[in-house]
């Protein structure tokens, strides 16, 4: 596949899963062997991947994923993104507070065969905990 064909499919896979929640348009576009590495608990695989889409859309009501940047070679897909939402379900043990969220992220696809066969993300964690209240604001000196 182009460069231009896996850009296209990783704005599908924003597009139809976190954004959507369709988990079998999401599931059309992983590998069999798909293998998801986050910095968060999760089961290997598809299963994994869904488990995070199915958790992230239950904790954020209005879920909206916007792909703000694209770099791709070869058969990587980097992706810059902003999810927004609101705090309407259990995140990270801590009950809905109804607040408004927006946390940048950046994830790096690996196409194989016209799929995605591995996905590596990193999201402003520390960001969203702030936001919600579970930190103090980012900048500002405790005394």
């Amino acid at each position: 596949m182009s460069t231009e064909e896996n850009k296209a499919l990783v704005r599908r896979f924003f597009m139809e899963g976190p954004s959507k929640g369709d988990l079998v348009a999401a599931d059309d576009l992983l590998a069999s062997n798909f293998t998801l590495h986050i910095p968060l608990p999760s089961r290997p695989g598809i299963s994994g991947m869904n488990d995070v889409i199915t958790a992230c859309r239950a904790a954020f009501e209005h879920l909206n994923v916007t792909v703000e940047d694209m770099v791709a070679e070869g058969d990587m897909v980097a992706a810059r993104f902003t999810a927004r939402g609101i705090h309407k379900g259990l995140f990270m043990g801590l009950p809905p507070t109804d607040k408004s969220i927006t946390m940048t992220g950046i994830e790096i696809f690996r196409m194989e065969k016209g799929k995605i066969a591995e996905l590596w993300g990193e999201a402003n964690l520390l960001g969203i905990m702030s936001q919600l209240g579970i930190l103090p604001p980012l900048g500002e000196r405790q005394v």
